[in-house]
């Protein structure tokens, strides 16, 4: 009996120490945040060839302050639920919008006041959203801007108008094919086109009609309740610190942010 019981706790010990080593029971020390990589400010790729933007140095104060390495993922926007879904990332986390999806994911405080607007050519002749009509407008797949136009009661009525609704996989390649005449708008976040704006000069501008008003939050899988909450004690902590407030000001989105 007594060489049963040590044989027992001896399978027990090798049984533990192999959970360790395949991470069950493993305090989390890595944060992997799902981002598109062609998103300025929130995410994109420096100069450098490193990935930066203020969704992703904000996430990388937050690993500071938990204990945790930073794991930057960039991901195809619209796979981004099979990402989060198949545990690849623990979070999405870049110009997310909450509205119309507050029941789809568990999600942080929010952190940024957005609206989706239009761009066009300063040459268009473009005005308001009624001048829109019989035109090509872009939109990013998978986006909240195409939600918007695609959702009866948002502004699916202005879309029906258009002549064509045309989906790109990224706002840069939008922008060029704006500049080059092959689309006549594009739907988008106002933080984005307005950092599009001015890293591309002179030439565009933003439409006074918004077609909405929305809110940034961080995106975890449904039911994450406990990742969710460190993050947000964490966020919490970085506003009262004033680390928050300086990144907002370096990304040029202090009037965009809504983190009490």
């Amino acid at each position: 009996m007594r060489l049963i019981k040590k044989v027992t706790c001896g399978l027990l010990a090798v049984a533990c120490v192999a959970a360790l080593a395949t991470g069950c029971g493993k305090k989390k020390d890595t944060f992997t945040v799902g981002f598109d990589a062609e998103y300025p400010p929130y995410g994109y790729m420096d100069d450098n060839g490193d990935y930066t933007g203020f969704d992703l140095e904000l996430a990388d104060e937050v690993c500071k302050l938990q204990g945790w390495e930073l794991k930057k993922q960039p991901i195809a926007w619209d796979s981004k639920d099979n990402e989060l879904n198949s545990g690849s990332i623990d979070c999405i986390w870049n110009g997310f919008t909450i509205n119309g999806r507050e029941n789809d994911y568990t999600w942080s405080v929010p952190y940024v006041d957005n609206s989706q607007v239009i761009v066009v050519s300063e040459k268009s002749g473009i005005n308001d959203l009624s001048g829109l009509a019989g035109k090509t407008v872009g939109v990013q797949a998978a986006s909240a801007a195409l939600d918007v136009l695609s959702d009866e009661e948002g502004q699916k009525a202005l879309a029906d108008t258009f002549g064509k609704l045309q989906e790109f996989g990224d706002y840069n390649t939008a922008f060029v094919e704006l500049e080059a005449g092959s689309v006549d708008a594009i739907a988008m976040d106002i933080g984005v086109a307005q950092y599009q704006i001015k890293s591309r000069g002179t030439g565009f501008k933003i439409l006074d009609e918004h077609l909405n008003a929305e809110q940034y939050g961080v995106g975890f899988k449904k039911g994450n309740e406990e990742l969710r909450d460190k993050v947000n004690t964490s966020l919490k902590e970085l506003k009262a610190n004033g680390t928050f407030d300086k990144l907002a000001e370096k990304y040029e989105l202090s009037e965009m942010t809504c983190l009490e």
